[in-house]
């Protein structure tokens, strides 16, 4: 089975629960999704409301990639850049597949999406995206097409002591 892919569904309360309960499922599994285990579905509320005050404003769009129950088992935020002279690329966001489809592709298929996505944007010439060092995920990235362009080394502090790189991926459109 895979995904199936939809750009800018309609905002139902059945989504906003379900991307809530995929991200706070993708943390508490360790996934470096902006929290550090363990959490809480009102501890992932707030920053969701964030990103959902983006949607209403204009200045990110949602891919959510479902599964065969019509749950939410994927997602990515795009986020459109609102300085006048990076117009060109869009920020890719909180990308997430839930721990119980790891390892079938499915990561590949949502960071497909996600490009494919962008490209329907005007004007959008690439994706530039971040993620934290020390767990392999610019090797994943890069194997989607991404090449890293910048890393700020320790900017990440995950606990005392066990800070990480914050490292800087793009992937150009054309």
């Amino acid at each position: 089975m895979s995904l199936t892919f939809t750009f800018d569904p309609p905002l139902t309360r059945d989504l906003r629960d379900g991307v809530v309960d995929l991200w706070t499922d993708v943390s508490n599994a360790g996934g470096s999704v902006g929290f550090v285990p363990p959490v809480t579905r009102e501890d992932i509320r707030p920053e969701l409301v964030r990103h959902l005050v983006g949607m209403a404003e204009g200045r990110t769009r949602l891919l959510v990639g479902y599964d065969e129950e019509g749950r939410v088992a994927a997602t990515a935020f795009l986020a459109l850049n609102t300085h006048r002279l990076m117009r060109h690329w869009l920020w890719l966001y909180t990308v997430m597949v839930h721990p119980r489809h790891q390892g079938r592709g499915y990561g590949r298929d949502l960071m497909a999406a996600a490009a494919d996505a962008a490209r329907t944007c005007e004007g959008i010439e690439a994706i530039r995206l971040t993620c934290r060092g020390g767990l392999g995920l610019e090797r994943f990235y890069e194997s989607c097409g991404y090449k890293e362009v910048g890393r700020v080394p320790g900017a990440i502090r995950v606990a005392p002591g066990d800070d990480r790189d914050d490292v800087f991926l793009l992937l150009p459109l054309g």
